[in-house]
């Protein structure tokens, strides 16, 4: 896990990442320094349960990604599952690289 983990942080442009349980308890994390992986993790849960709660109420699927943008850089949800995953980024990414490198590290989270 935190294998796949330290390999998605390679991406150009990412500065973090980890998997957050439903229950917004850190799984794995390996995010900058200045980053509190608690708080981000029970920021990540919220929105996501939030996310999912709405969606379901509109009849939608569940969700898929959320990204949010801020002014110094980018967080990116995606359910993996078995929990989410939240990465960090630049506020100046390659958006496409960076969902691709998400896709990736989903598959072989879910391989493990």
């Amino acid at each position: 896990m935190y294998e796949t983990l330290a390999q998605l942080n390679k991406t150009t442009g990412v500065t973090g990442s980890m998997l957050v349980g439903t229950d917004g308890i850190v799984i794995a994390s390996d995010l900058d320094e200045k980053t509190n992986d608690e708080v981000l993790g029970a920021l990540a849960s919220s929105i996501a349960a939030q996310v999912r709660k709405s969606t379901g109420e509109m009849g939608g699927d569940d969700f898929t990604q959320v990204t949010v943008e801020a002014d110094d850089r980018k967080i990116f949800l995606t359910d993996a599952g078995i929990g989410t995953l939240v990465v960090t980024t630049e506020p100046r990414v390659n958006i496409g690289l960076v969902r691709l490198e998400i896709r990736n590290a989903i598959g072989a989270l879910q391989n493990t």
